[in-house]
């Protein structure tokens, strides 16, 4: 049986406690726009670590990052090219879209160091957003096991971890279907993941 620390998704209190447990190092269970999430504090290198383990994700696979507004991505050092630009402005921000960024002159900021590029995120969903204003930037990863499929609710997805988290928030069932992934780090911009947004909305956009 799980002894996790289950939350109802929605208020400020949920919000706080939640910030709280991220900034200790704690690895949280999250509804997103899409599927459930993993997430963690980039800046704590343990937390990190757990995240790994929990989902036994492959080091090698870097983790996305999520932020609540296109504002918070100048300080991570990407560089914003006119596809990338042309997505960010759209009516699929926020939204199940994640976009893949290069580096500027200058490089990733310390957490990214090491990177030649990082998936971004801006999620719709109400209280991911409210969550990531009050935390910042978050690395968040789908919430199943490595190659298995993402389950559709927290105590499926409990019983499929390999470890449990420090905090779970429920919001619900939430679909299967992840976001649409598109590589604005290359020229033109390439799409890598059929999601929920389709393949001729992101071309009509990219243009």
């Amino acid at each position: 049986m799980s002894v996790v620390d289950i939350l109802a998704a929605g208020g400020r209190d949920t919000v706080e406690r939640t910030r709280r447990v991220l900034g200790a190092g704690g690895v949280v269970l999250l509804p997103t726009d899409t599927v459930y999430g993993l997430a963690v504090s980039p800046e704590h290198d343990d937390a990190i670590d757990r995240l790994f383990v929990l989902k036994q994700r492959p080091r090698q696979r870097n983790l996305p990052v999520m932020v609540d507004s296109p504002v918070r991505l100048s300080p991570l050092g990407v560089r914003i090219g006119e596809g990338a630009r042309r997505l960010l402005e759209s009516d699929l921000m926020p939204g199940p879209l994640t976009v893949v960024l290069g580096f500027g002159h200058e490089g990733p900021c310390s957490w990214l160091q090491g990177r030649r590029e990082v998936a971004v995120r801006i999620p719709s969903d109400p209280f991911m957003l409210s969550l990531l204003h009050a935390a910042g930037p978050l690395l968040v990863t789908s919430a199943n096991l490595h190659g298995l499929p993402t389950m559709q609710t927290v105590p499926e997805i409990l019983l499929q971890l390999a470890r449990e988290p420090a905090l779970a928030v429920d919001g619900g069932r939430r679909e299967a279907v992840p976001s649409s992934l598109v590589n604005c780090a290359v020229d033109p911009p390439v799409i890598e993941r059929e999601g929920i947004v389709s393949d001729s909305r992101i071309r009509e956009i990219l243009g």
